[in-house]
């Protein structure tokens, strides 16, 4: 008699470079980050709730003993409602987030929980009920490092993309840059929150600072290459250029040329542009 297959992993690793691990999340596509030093190590982002967020301490706890910080790429619940479990330690983010944070965590609350009781998964529904929201206790303007022992981990903000608060974090001895959203793999960006001008701008000078060994890690995805952040750079550009030249109103009727992203992201940028 076959066996039946083992269900597929919530989460699982892979290390991409020495010490520098990627957490994938089977919600969401998740991708989390771990970067260790000699003296502490890194958590990036968090997950989106109290549940995932001590899950992946405890992942993070099988792969290191040494005290951690925590960094938040930006204030959307899935990559920071699962701070609670890392508590006591010292959490990062840009400048504007606490006040994102605070304008935004009860609607973000509300919302996914309705989505996913919606979607008959009232586990993760309460579970992002009961979440709290974590606020950071340092902040970073431009550029921060922090040292970990042994390697240092830049901190920066490159201007408004997905958000006006995005991070990025970079791992210079290993050349690996976690983007956080603005790089999106496995399903196309998300613009609710977004400044899509800038945004293009962005990702087109973040690949120009890569070369051809960088492993950039996607908010969502899997890690990726310097030749994918140049299409999706290129893929923002012309978005911006047809939802500027069309507008929401073209694209609700379906009107007008294609775009890898689809109308309806497309759409959404179009209203980010009025």
């Amino acid at each position: 008699m076959t066996e039946p297959p083992e269900p597929a992993p919530a989460a699982w690793w892979s290390e991409i470079a020495d010490g520098v691990l990627v957490r994938r999340h089977r919600e969401l596509d998740l991708s989390t980050g771990l970067v260790i030093g000699t003296r502490s190590c890194l958590v990036i982002d968090t997950g989106g709730d109290h549940r995932q967020g001590a899950a992946l301490a405890a992942a993070v706890r099988e792969r290191t003993s040494l005290p951690w910080a925590v960094v938040y790429t930006h204030a959307h619940f899935d990559h920071c409602f699962g701070t609670e479990a890392f508590l006591p330690c010292p959490v990062w983010a840009h400048e504007r987030l606490p006040a994102v944070l605070r304008a935004t965590a009860s609607a973000q609350r509300d919302q996914w929980s309705t989505h996913y009781r919606d979607e008959g998964r009232p586990d993760l529904a309460d579970a992002l009920s009961a979440s709290r929201a974590v606020p950071p206790d340092r902040t970073v303007t431009d550029h921060v490092e922090v040292d970990l022992g042994g390697r240092t981990v830049v901190l920066e903000h490159l201007g408004r993309g997905h958000t006006d608060h995005d991070l990025i974090v970079t791992v210079p001895d290993v050349d690996v840059v976690f983007t956080g959203d603005l790089i999106e793999q496995g399903a196309p960006p998300a613009f609710e929150d977004s400044f899509p001008r800038d945004w293009a701008a962005l990702a087109a000078g973040l690949a120009e600072r890569g070369s051809a060994v960088t492993r950039f890690v996607p908010g969502h995805g899997r890690p990726v290459d310097i030749a994918f952040v140049r299409t999706q750079a290129a893929q923002l550009r012309t978005l911006v250029e047809h939802a500027a030249a069309l507008g929401a109103v073209s694209y609700a009727a379906e009107e007008g040329p294609t775009h890898p992203f689809g109308a309806a992201v497309v759409r959404t940028a179009a209203d980010r542009l009025r």
